[in-house]
């Protein structure tokens, strides 16, 4: 009898053993042996692998992999591969942990809240160094506090692009040019809000349909910064580019709460400095690259249009009442947060 109870203590004591060390088996990715913690992270980007978000991610991981000694990796995921390339379901999965980390459009993220756009408004900025003072400035403040109510952390900010217009019928110099063309925009407010109210024929469609659809005469053209009409190749099917800047559109680099919060100190300190230095060169690389990228498109047959001041004016006038409803729509402390006035 006793020896066994012996034996059955020693099963016992080897069963133990057994379960401790396999719950404590998924630990060895979150390692803290050194100044960095071991660890592998996953970011989803919705643009492809030449579009100014995947690179700036790319960017970001190389950094974080060097100055980590390789303790610290980033896999980036572009085209929403792991939500199936749907950008709503990205955002759902950075917002509830599935990913760690990723940079979306604030016109994208508008899924999770409807006052995240509120910089579209157009003509807010008049160029990319006002809209990047006000946006490290008072508007880090405001993307920060509207992403942490919905478990996200603010990282950083660089740009999606002036948003700019192309088509297949004509140059566009005034708002009678725009009347009846059917562009199609992002599901925004903002966007759709702007070309109805200028009598065009906005309409919302997956970004992975637009060149069909335009090749095929669904719709007339689109509206997008020249960086992401160069990467979809709209030239090939687009004759008219119009410059206006009418709408800026800003990337937000974030990170899911949750998993921010697990990393240790010097591991977050690491990733907040790499993140902030991709997020200028995305900044920097994409406004170097605009006038090399109208060159091309010029060389290609497209007719570009350069909007002047006063012809501006003439837009501003016509959607002075609907940017003022704009204005109303998002509040007095969100516009505050971007200068934003009618």
């Amino acid at each position: 009898m006793k020896k066994a109870k012996q034996l059955l203590a020693l099963v016992m004591a080897l069963t133990m053993v057994f379960l401790l060390t396999g719950c404590g088996s998924s630990s060895a990715d979150t390692s803290t042996e050194g100044e960095y913690q071991t660890i592998e992270l996953s970011m989803a980007v919705n643009g492809t692998n030449t579009q100014i978000d995947a690179r700036v991610a790319e960017y970001f991981a190389d950094l974080v992999e060097e100055r980590s000694g390789g303790s610290v990796t980033i896999a980036v995921f572009p085209n929403d591969e792991l939500a199936g390339g749907s950008a709503s379901r990205g955002i759902e999965m950075i917002a509830s942990g599935s990913t760690d980390l990723a940079a979306y459009a604030t016109c994208t993220l508008a899924v999770i809240d409807e006052m995240l756009p509120v910089a579209t408004i157009p003509w807010s900025f008049d160029d990319y160094a006002e809209a990047r003072e006000v946006i490290d400035s008072t508007g880090c403040e405001y993307y920060a506090e509207r992403l942490s109510a919905k478990g996200m952390t603010y990282l950083g900010s660089f740009h999606n692009g002036f948003r700019q217009i192309t088509n297949s019928k004509r140059e566009i110099h005034s708002p009678d040019d725009l009347k009846n063309l059917k562009i199609r925009v992002p599901g925004s407010v903002v966007y759709m809000g702007f070309f109805t109210a200028l009598g065009a024929d906005p309409t919302s469609m997956n970004w992975s349909e637009v060149f069909t659809a335009i090749q095929q005469g669904t719709i007339d053209g689109q509206e997008n910064g020249v960086s992401i009409t160069s990467s979809a190749k709209m030239y090939e099917v687009q004759d008219y580019l119009t410059m206006w800047n009418y709408s800026y559109e800003s990337d937000l680099f974030i990170a899911n709460t949750s998993t921010w919060e697990s990393l240790n100190e010097n591991t977050r300190e690491l990733l907040q400095e790499c993140a902030t230095e991709a997020c200028n060169w995305g900044r920097d690389t994409l406004e170097a690259e605009e006038s090399e990228t109208l060159e091309m498109f010029e060389e290609a047959g497209m007719t570009i249009t350069y909007l002047t001041d006063e012809e501006k004016a003439v837009f501003a006038d016509a959607i002075a009442e609907w940017k003022q409803s704009m204005i109303e729509y998002f509040g007095e402390d969100a516009c505050a947060a971007f200068n934003i006035t009618a």
